[in-house]
């Protein structure tokens, strides 16, 4: 009945251990389902739609099958329907009925009518007109020599020519326009032949597939979603299995354990002894007696051992020495023979466990059924209301890093070759300003230094302005991780049009002593504060000039008391590199010939102005710091002297009617809000030489 009981258990656990396997193969279904992309009419695009994206939950792969390279896009879909104004594509959306339907999409016609629309296209960039060649630092000495007879002026050697910005027409239907590298998007995948891209896109952001814009997109594409395979009855079912294996293994030994034990021997044993008398030695003959009376009672010898022949053929004595004991090998052969059906059982044992342990190894989380965790309490965190209506910002934190490490590489790239153009493609304002001047001193001057690369180790700010529309602006803190002698850097970039990509305007060095202000989060934005706004201590248009009067007029200035220590400090080494200028001509004995004058005034480019928390706003302005120098008789000549900076840029040594010399200062402000108690604090500033001028 053992033996029954076993074989029963083994049925079943092999029914159980075969239905788990079953349910991990040939009962599970699909891993994934997919929808495919039917493009009738090429294109240079493909627009997926997001709807398209999220027809069924969960993360989606996008598939995209064609010769050569392909590149694919995800990003705002009203982002990418600006991008393809002007342009034929194939949009592909959900329909009433469920499928996925592809409708082509024809250029249209740009419409005059004077509006500014995200779908319009916006005028292509204005070329920067090429500013003034720069001018050597402020506290560099000019000399002037008096001459017996006049010098005629030296013709002034120009070294940029401006170049008026022109406004292009509003942008035509165009075709070739390339997708790779732009900012606008949020991720983009590029690969040869094939492309298999995970994402998992929220509401409002789809995908935009393309080669290089000219020629055809990929017609063989696919979305596909993850199904649920799980098979929560599969781990029981092999664990149950296992755990009736070996109740069947211990079954069948405990079977074959009680057979052994029940097989002892069937010979038949011999009758009963009848009892044993004691025996009368009176009766028996007197020569019986005698001879047992005399022999001495002595232990019987054990002829066991000695009659039973050794296995050569030996009595058994003839080898055994004196005092050899043979109890003891008897025993531990009984012992052995004891222990060998436990060896055995652990035996039988070990494939039981071994299978257990393999069937357990086997079972992924999918496997077993998932109870309910208990949802942990989330930790107290600031509350940020965003207003009703708020456009999106326009570019996600990450977005923001990765554009600011590619404008990095560009300015590194551009730096090395003393390239403007391609410094240009990545800088414009006062930030274009500066590199032109420094690639001039570096070309004639090639032990000057060159200008720091902009640190992307850490970027500790990304305040994305809140926009759908163009231009849009960014602003960032960036520092180095590893450098301590590298300041942070505030910067601000602006996106000009859906086309352009983000270029550097506004670049400072921060005070290790400034604190920055609390601003918005990445996710949620803020928006640019007009120039005449009055909810501000001051209005941004009028920063500059209040911080150039405070300059030229010192504590004597009414806006003075409106600027912390650092903004007066600031004002305090500007006045004093203006006094070295004039200590200097008369160290060289030309104070009765020549004079000075010093003019700070706001520059050309508006003022970028960025909300913050507490109602007030980071403010970036840019100064011009004029310093000429001119001699008071037509006899006297204005020499250079060793002045290297200058020479470089005019190309003379000397000049008879003077020579101007321009700095540029970038400033960032943190700006209080109206009715604040709280002083303008300076955060940033950066000084660079914008050119030297012979004055004719």
């Amino acid at each position: 009945m053992r033996f029954v009981w076993a074989v029963v258990a083994f049925v079943l656990a092999a029914g159980l251990i075969a239905a788990g396997i079953a349910q991990r193969t040939i009962f599970m279904g699909p891993s994934t389902q997919e929808a495919a992309v039917a493009v009738e009419e090429p294109a240079p695009y493909v627009l997926l739609d997001g709807d398209v994206l999220r027809e069924h939950p969960g993360a989606q792969t996008l598939l995209v099958r064609g010769d050569g390279d392909i590149f694919a896009a995800y990003g705002r879909t009203a982002d990418i329907e600006a991008w393809l104004a002007g342009s034929s594509y194939n949009h592909a959306s959900v329909g009433a009925d469920g499928d996925i339907d592809v409708a082509f999409v024809e250029a249209a016609e740009p419409e005059d009518d004077g509006g500014d629309t995200a779908g319009e296209t916006p005028a292509p960039e204005e070329t920067p007109a090429v500013e003034e060649t720069p001018a050597p630092e402020e506290s560099a000495a000019t000399e002037e020599t008096p001459a017996t007879e006049e010098t005629p002026a030296a013709e002034e050697t120009p070294t940029t020519e401006e170049a008026p910005a022109e406004e292009a027409p509003a942008a035509e239907t165009t075709t070739g326009r390339s997708p790779v590298g732009s900012d606008l998007w949020l991720d983009s995948f590029t690969d040869t032949d094939s492309l298999i891209a995970d994402m998992q896109l929220p509401e409002g952001v789809s995908v935009i597939i393309a080669r290089d814009g000219t020629a055809d997109a990929p017609e063989d594409i696919a979305v596909s979603w993850p199904l649920d395979t799980s098979t929560p009855l599969a781990g029981p079912l092999l664990s149950a299995g296992a755990a009736m294996l070996l109740v069947g293994l211990v079954l069948y030994v405990l079977a074959i354990r009680h057979q052994r034990r029940g097989r002892g021997p069937r010979r038949k044993g011999p009758g009963p002894l009848p009892p044993t008398e004691p025996i009368d030695i009176a009766q028996l003959p007197p020569a019986e007696r005698a001879a047992i009376e005399e022999t001495p009672s002595a232990p019987a010898p054990d002829t066991s051992a000695t009659d039973a022949p050794a296995p050569d053929g030996k009595p058994a004595d003839a080898s055994a020495t004196p005092g050899s004991d043979t109890s003891g090998s008897d025993v531990r052969t009984s012992e052995r023979r004891a222990s060998a059906p436990a060896r055995r059982r652990r035996l039988l044992a070990i494939p039981a466990i071994a299978l257990t342990a393999l069937i357990a190894t086997g079972c992924s989380a999918q496997s077993w059924p998932q109870f309910g965790e208990g949802t942990p309490s989330p930790s107290p965190t600031a509350t940020i209301i965003a207003p009703e209506n708020q456009k999106p910002p326009a570019v996600t934190e990450a977005q923001a890093k990765r554009i600011l490490q590619e404008v990095s590489a560009t300015l590194s790239d551009a730096d090395a070759a003393m390239d403007i153009d391609l410094a240009a493609t990545r800088l414009d304002g006062p930030a274009l300003t500066a590199r032109t001047t420094e690639y001039a001193l570096r070309t004639a001057l090639p032990d000057t230094t060159p200008p720091a690369a902009i640190p992307t180790d850490e970027v500790e700010v990304v305040l994305p302005e809140a926009t759908d529309r163009w231009p849009r602006t960014v602003l960032l803190l960036s520092k180095s991780s590893g450098d301590d002698t590298i300041p942070p850097v505030i910067l601000t970039m602006t996106q000009q049009d859906p086309w352009s990509n983000y270029k550097v305007d506004n670049m400072a060095e921060m005070s290790a002593d400034a604190a920055f202000p609390k601003v918005a989060a990445a996710w949620l934005g803020t928006s640019l504060i007009p120039d005449d706004s009055a909810f501000l201590s001051i209005r941004p248009a009028d920063l500059a000039t209040m911080f150039a009067d405070a300059v030229d007029e010192g504590e004597q200035s009414a806006s003075y008391g409106q600027f912390d220590e650092l903004s007066q400090n600031l004002a305090q080494s500007i006045r004093d590199s203006r006094q070295s200028v004039v200590q200097n001509l008369a160290d060289n004995g030309a104070a009765e010939t020549s004079q000075t004058s010093f003019d700070i005034v706001p520059a050309d480019p508006a003022p970028v102005s960025m909300a913050t928390l507490d109602s007030g706003a980071i403010v970036a302005v840019s100064l011009i710091d004029t310093e000429s120098v001119t001699p008071t008789s037509a006899d006297a000549v204005i020499r250079f002297g060793d002045n290297a900076q200058a020479k470089a840029l005019t190309g003379v040594t000397e000049s008879a009617k003077g020579v101007t010399t321009k700095y540029e200062f970038q400033l960032f402000f943190s700006v209080p809000a109206q009715g604040s108690s709280e002083q303008i604090r300076l955060l940033a500033v950066r000084q660079d030489l914008l050119s030297v001028e012979v004055i004719k």
